[in-house]
């Protein structure tokens, strides 16, 4: 239970996150966009440069976060296989 209590309280410090990835629009301009599939579209949006520190340190929570909620569910399988009710831990 540790190792889930430990994944549980990582997702949760990873909550502040942007779906998409950061991409500039060319070599001849300092400018930056966030694209992302919403409901089967790309979408495009403009990031300012003064957003662009934080708008990849988002984007990179998003893909710390994936890889959390993998981690968590393969080890609430092996927790359920095993007989434990997780909602006695607060999470369910």
């Amino acid at each position: 239970m540790k190792r889930r209590d430990r994944l549980v309280k990582q997702v949760m410090d990873h909550l502040d996150f942007l779906i998409g990835s950061v991409s500039t629009k060319g070599l001849k301009s300092e400018a930056w966009n966030l694209t992302s599939t919403v409901e089967g579209k790309t979408v495009t949006r403009h990031i300012p440069i003064a957003m662009l520190p934080a708008v990849r340190h988002m984007t990179e929570r998003h893909r710390k976060l994936k890889t959390l909620l993998k981690e968590l569910g393969e080890t609430n399988w092996l927790l359920a296989k095993e007989g434990v009710e997780l909602k006695d831990y607060g999470t369910l």
